[in-house]
This record gives C-alpha cells, sequence and structure tokens, in this order.
C-alpha cells in the first residue's frame, strides 16, 4: 500500500479525547488532526516525536488530516491507523503473501456472522471449504525486545471474536485470527496477558478449539506499508 498523496511529516503535540491530535507541520502549520485509534496506543507515541499524516482535501471534512504512522520512544515506526490492517491484509491476500490462506476463489469483507451478532473481516470461499478470518492491528512494543502484543486495552470486542471464532472451529467451519503486525523491528506477537488477561485467556481457549492463530509483520516507511513475512507466535500455557 503506497502512499498517494505522500503523507506529511510533522510532530506530535498532544493526542487528546481519543480521537484528536495536535501536531506541528515542518513549516510551523499548528493543526488538529483525526486520530484514527480507539486503543491506549500504549508504547506508541511520544510528544515531539515524527509523525506522518494525511492531508484530506475534503471541504465537509472537521478536521484537516488524519494520523497515519508515529514514531514511538522505541524509535519504531507505527501505523496507528487502525483502519489501514484490513487493506494491508486485503492486499496481502490477493498477492498469494499470506500462503497458508491460498488458493481462494472469492472474498467477502465484513460479514454478518456467529451468536454474537458479529462482523468477520473477511470470509474467503474455497472450491471444497469456507474460511473467516478475523483481522487485529498490532501496534504495542516494549524497550528492546522484538516481541509485540495484543491489545494494548482491555478488549471485550476482542474477546467476543475469539468466542466467535471458537464456535465456527468446534462446528467444523475453518476459522483463522490474523494479528497484522504494524511495527518496525519485530519478529514474534504474543498476547498482552499483563493488560488483558481476559484475552489471553480467550485466545489460548480459541485455538485449543481448533482457531489458526497467525502472525504477519509489516515493513513500515512513511512511503508505503506492506505485509511482507510471517511472525511467530507466542500464546503461552
Amino acid at each position: 500500500m503506497r502512499f498517494n498523496p505522500p503523507l506529511e511529516e510533522g510532530r506530535l503535540i498532544r493526542r487528546y479525547k481519543r480521537f484528536l491530535t495536535d501536531i506541528e507541520t515542518l513549516t510551523g502549520e499548528l493543526l488538529t488532526i483525526h486520530c484514527p485509534n480507539t486503543g491506549s496506543m500504549l508504547n506508541c507515541m511520544v510528544e515531539g516525536g515524527q509523525v506522518w499524516f494525511s492531508r484530506s482535501t475534503d471541504p465537509k471534512r472537521k478536521l484537516p488530516g488524519t494520523w497515519e504512522i508515529a514514531e514511538t520512544p522505541q524509535g519504531r515506526l507505527a501505523c496507528v491507523n487502525t483502519a489501514r490492517a484490513n487493506q494491508l491484509v486485503e492486499e496481502a491476500l490477493r498477492a498469494g503473501v499470506i500462503t497458508e490462506l491460498n488458493g481462494f476463489t472469492a472474498l467477502k469483507r465484513e460479514v454478518p456472522y456467529g451468536q454474537e451478532k458479529s462482523r468477520i473481516d473477511f470470509r474467503l470461499e474455497y472450491p471444497h471449504g469456507t474460511a473467516y478470518v478475523e483481522v487485529k492491528s498490532v501496534t504495542l512494543g516494549f524497550d528492546g525486545s522484538p516481541v509485540a502484543a495484543f491489545p494494548d486495552a482491555v478488549t471485550q470486542r476482542g474477546a467476543k471474536h475469539l468466542r466467535e471464532l471458537a464456535h465456527l472451529a468446534r462446528e467444523g467451519v475453518r476459522a483463522v485470527q490474523l494479528y497484522c503486525v504494524n511495527l518496525s523491528g519485530i519478529d514474534a506477537v504474543r498476547p498482552a496477558v499483563e493488560i488483558d488477561a481476559g484475552y489471553a485467556a480467550a485466545l489460548r481457549e480459541a485455538k485449543a478449539a481448533g482457531v489458526e492463530v497467525l502472525a504477519y509483520g509489516a515493513r513500515v516507511t512513511p512511503q508505503e506499508i506492506i505485509i511482507d513475512r510471517r511472525l511467530d507466535v507466542m500464546i503461552g500455557d
């Protein structure tokens, strides 16, 4: 996924009210832009750090831009726009990068399913079956560690999705939890049990029920983001 038009660079002043971010551009312009991330963004931003944002030309928009990439306190780059994860995964699926899911004949997005009235990110149709794929964007990293973690805040919604996937797997339907790691310098991903023990337990239960757990890492630059490698998943006992 190449950014077109190119992203603009600035410095982070502050993020507040969850969806608002104040920045200063390289030309000294002070802007309030949209932060498209509902999580805590723990370890994912630093005041005064570099940011890259897309500027909107839509006169109906209240805010002039969207925060896309952040410099983390560890000096990594993180894609903080969580909506990009599904775009990246779809691009990788169609390009055959996610080899475990190759061979599908049709791809559908945001399909209603499950007992708890959920929507699956991708439903893939194969000649002899169907796969349901739930995507999570991962940006939580730690000093000196090549292992990222999910989630960065308690997520009841994430646990619900795992329960839905586990139910499918028990019914003999292929179910996949896919972590899209939008953070540079990462080799593996794990559940953030120290943040949400309930989610970590739900992930272990889902895997035991037959849910496939995959993680893929993205190369993140201000010019483009592309999924380019499989990562280890460290679920634990």
